[in-house]
């Protein structure tokens, strides 16, 4: 059973900094695709950042020039830096990955989610 803890979130004032980070656990054969999805209160969750396994990185407008996306597949690990951040990042973070365990099944998983909140 693959499962993705995640870590990292908290109150921040606006202009600061915060680093997530997103443990995938289990046997996993493989990662194709890791990535961050933010949700805030009222609106449809939507992507932040994702990396592929050949390294390609995708952002989303909002945050680009102020987040970065790294993986580190020995670690099956997906880490999202945020710099200069503002309030209208506040949001649940869910990070997610497209693997396949052990059993050679691809699936889409879902971390648990972290309160991210940027006030002063």
């Amino acid at each position: 059973q693959v499962q993705l803890v995640e870590s990292g979130g908290g109150l921040v004032p606006p202009g600061g900094s915060l680093r997530l980070s997103c443990k995938a656990r289990g046997s996993i054969f493989m990662i194709y695709a890791m990535g961050w999805y933010r949700q805030a209160p009222g609106k449809q969750r939507e992507l932040v950042a994702c990396i592929t396994s050949g390294g390609t990185t995708n952002y989303t407008d909002s945050v680009k020039g102020r987040f970065t996306i790294t993986g580190d597949d020995a670690k099956n690990t997906v880490y999202l830096q945020m710099n200069s951040l503002k309030p209208e990042d506040t949001a649940v973070y869910y990070c997610n990955m497209a693997l396949k365990d052990e059993t050679y099944f691809l699936d889409d998983y879902w971390g648990q989610g972290t309160q991210v909140t940027v006030s002063s």
